[in-house]
């Protein structure tokens, strides 16, 4: 009986392992694949899918695997994408954003089932993540009014992923991989 515990265990920890690095591969892709500069002040920033792949990854798999894929999925792009400065200030930011989100759409059972609760769950990360790159774009560049510019990008990114993660997580809690 004991073997069976064990391999059963391994084998759900593998498991595990293996979503989470896929869900990291997803939001890398959704980052790469659609990203658009925005032409504000000097950094701009960058309005793309990977926010709302972290939307969904955290509502359909909850706050540890959001946020680790918000992390390093997002914050792997950064590096490979000549935006290396900013990649230990993504892994906070984005990995705190998957954490809060994930948690509250899976807060008292929920798993993510609640189109409310998700809905109220990416509005609630929101501020977090454009808090830390506020602060962290300040520390960057010696300057607290420069990175206000940032803001609106950060909001139209974040409003994106909400528009796009609510009616996908939806639709995928439907399904019976996903129920």
């Amino acid at each position: 009986m004991q073997k069976t515990a064990s391999y059963s265990t391994n084998k759900s920890r593998t498991f595990e392992l293996i979503l989470t690095a896929m869900c990291i591969a997803l939001v890398f892709v959704a980052t790469m694949m659609l990203n658009i500069k925005l032409p504000i002040a000097a950094n701009g920033g960058l309005v793309h899918l990977g926010t709302a792949m972290l939307f969904i990854v955290s509502i359909l798999f909850g706050p540890k695997t959001g946020a680790i894929a918000g992390a390093f999925g997002m914050g792997i792009f950064d590096v490979v994408s000549g935006w290396t400065m900013w990649a230990p200030i993504t892994i906070v930011s984005r990995g705190l954003q998957g954490y809060i989100a994930g948690k509250i759409a899976w807060s008292n059972g929920r798993k993510g089932n609640s189109i409310a609760i998700n809905v109220l769950a990416t509005v609630i990360s929101m501020p977090p993540m454009i808090a830390v790159y506020y602060i962290g774009e300040g520390i960057l560049y010696g300057n607290w009014i420069q990175p206000m510019a940032s803001i609106p990008g950060d909001l139209v990114q974040n409003i994106l992923g909400l528009i796009i993660s609510i009616p996908v997580c939806t639709f995928l809690k439907k399904l019976p991989t996903f129920k």
